[in-house]
């Protein structure tokens, strides 16, 4: 049976006609009972079924086609003649149809909603589906069938997987954003990075940076760009194939002209999916690191360069392996978009790391010097940098011996940190030294190191306590200018925060420092201290000031032996701004 010979009575049933229609606001046309049944005929409703886009079925009790139009027809390719008296599965198989919905409107006349997916005729990105209504057909009380009406959603289901992927794209920046460049070392950075993109974005993930200055490795070849082996992030079977890729040095060489070296010049990332043999030979280092990445099962490598404004720090470079899919769009923007962010991150800890090695060692050329003192006082310095959150650079110790085997401590500390303190440091040190060869009562002293680092123009002030030990009449001479005060260790373990009248900083050209004189005979321990040692987040100065007097230290043990006590108790090895110490002693 065909659309031709179904009886319209029931396939397009009439409508009854209705009494004439009385309007509120307006009057409309009464249709005459002729004019209705007209309308209603087989022929006219036709018309409208098989002229509108949306696919139109009709299945029998038993879910057989009784009619399907011609748009049903056009989207499965299927003549409408191949469809009559056949059950859905046996002419679409590949149409998944969920018969128990049906069923159900047979059952209740309940109408529904279902959707149709089909691999026929695929639209871009994937499946076609469609969205239809399924009504329950009746002719003078009997269920002869079910009639489903469907329009297309394809187009808005792949609007909205599109809009999936591009919230998964976001949050996976997001994340990046967190767990990369936690710190402001770029080792950890960049295996942040490596950790971060394998295996949230591929199975294999490979981070090398450009050494500006390489302290080992054979000499460059002209056109060669080397870059320094950073992290390589892979399952444990991987990483074994891949071994052989980094070779035993530190560095990676690659020459003019290859993918990675073109990827770093353009600023552009690239993408090589399925790639052959010939590609691999143009990303890899060796012609035999081919035979490596097959034996390995890589499939795919997207190379993304670490970009900052105008220049590549480095690059990252992603592989897939094994049943892993190629790598989409998608993720060539999104390898992009984490390899700029951590480009940032990675360029900051490079030059954090830079100035950070220039300051160390500007401070340990000036703190390494023999410390000056005379043969009645025993001294132990320590410097530590905190080498993490902060750069060194402001702390300073020194011990200058003076005529009648006294001998001059100093404790400072510049504001701020980083190279420009560390010069400050070195001018201020200077400045105390000079000064201090004048025999001037320690206020004096600070006076005229207050006066002269003003009139150098420094643009940093700097705390300092200077202690004058003189042996001979066992006694000490204190003076502050805004520094921490010295703690006094008896030989019978009792220790006490010495109390100094507060004097402004040096170089502020507000000198006025009084003094304080106390004794210091055989056997007894000064400490002087910058406020890395007792100032720690979260704890109030004044308990770690407590805390250095009430842990038994010990005057009678080596110097050594005290300090690694302090730093070990106080400390336990966590420290957010640099840490100076000094410990003299009175020989007896």
């Amino acid at each position: 049976m065909n659309a031709e010979q179904l009886p319209p009575s029931w396939l397009f049933p009439p409508v009854q006609p209705q009494g004439p229609r009385t309007a509120v606001t307006d009057r409309a046309p009464t249709l005459t009972a002729d004019a209705t049944e007209e309308a209603c005929d087989c022929g006219f409703l036709r018309g409208i079924i098989e002229g509108t886009s949306a696919p139109v079925i009709i299945l029998d009790t038993h879910l057989r086609y009784l009619y399907v139009n011609p748009a049903w027809s056009q989207a499965t390719g299927v003549p409408a003649t191949a469809f009559v008296g056949r059950k859905f599965g046996e002419v679409l198989p590949e149409v998944q149809v969920p018969d128990d919905v049906l069923i159900e409107v047979l059952a209740d006349g309940r109408s529904r909603e279902v959707t149709l997916t089909t691999d026929l005729d695929p639209a871009p990105g994937g499946r076609r589906l469609w969205r239809a209504v399924v009504h329950r057909l009746e002719s003078h009380g009997q269920v002869i069938g079910v009639c489903a009406i469907g329009v297309e959603v394809s187009n808005l289901r792949q609007y909205m997987d599109d809009l999936e992927d591009a919230h998964q794209r976001l949050a996976l920046l997001d994340a990046a954003t967190v767990r990369v460049g936690t710190t402001l070392d770029m080792a950890t950075t960049c295996g942040e990075l490596a950790d971060f993109l394998a295996p949230s974005l591929a199975d294999v993930a490979a981070v090398a940076i450009i050494d500006d200055e390489p302290q080992d490795g054979p000499p460059l070849r002209p056109g060669v760009l080397r870059l320094r082996k950073m992290q390589l992030a892979a399952p444990p079977e991987l990483k074994w194939h891949l071994r052989e890729l980094s070779g035993p040095g530190p560095y990676v060489d690659f020459p003019r002209g290859s993918l990675v070296r073109r990827c770093m010049d353009s600023g552009r990332p690239w993408r090589g999916n399925m790639a052959s043999d010939e590609l691999f030979r143009k990303l890899v280092a060796e012609p035999d690191h081919v035979k490596v990445i097959r034996a390995a099962g890589i499939h795919s490598v997207l190379v993304a360069p670490l970009r900052t404004t105008g220049r590549s720090v480095g690059v990252v470079i992603l592989m897939r392996a094994g049943d892993s899919a190629p790598f989409t769009d998608d993720d060539m923007l999104t390898a992009q978009g984490v390899a700029g962010r951590a480009a940032v991150s990675i360029d900051s800890a490079r030059r954090y790391t830079h100035d950070h090695t220039m300051t160390l060692e500007l401070q340990r050329a000036l703190l390494s010097e023999p410390d000056s003192v005379n043969s009645s006082v025993e001294v132990a310095t320590r410097y530590l940098p905190s080498g993490r959150s902060a750069l060194v650079g402001g702390d300073w110790y020194d011990s200058i011996a003076l005529p009648c085997d006294r001998t001059l401590l100093v404790m400072g500390d510049v504001m701020g940190h980083g190279f420009k303190a560390a010069v400050a440091m070195s001018q201020y040190r200077s400045v105390l030294r000079t000064v201090a060869t004048s025999c001037l009562p320690v206020d004096a002293i600070l006076a005229e190191a207050d006066r002269r680092a003003a009139r150098l123009g420094l643009d940093r002030v700097a705390t300092c306590l200077l202690v004058l030990v003189d042996p001979e009449t066992d006694t000490c001479t204190a003076a502050t200018a805004g520094h921490l005060p010295p703690v006094l260790v008896r030989p019978d373990g009792d220790a006490k925060v010495l109390s100094l009248p507060a004097g402004p900083p040096i170089g502020t050209e507000l000198g006025d420092y009084e003094v304080t004189t106390f004794s210091f005979g055989p056997g007894d321990v000064l400490l002087l201290y910058t406020d890395g040692l007792v100032e720690q987040r979260g704890v109030d100065i004044d308990d770690g000031m407590r805390a250095l007097t009430e842990m038994g230290l010990s005057a009678d043990g080596p110097l050594e032996q005290l300090l690694d006590t302090l730093l070990t108790q106080l400390t336990n090895g966590r420290f957010e701004d640099d840490i100076a110490l000094l410990a003299a002693r009175r020989r007896a």
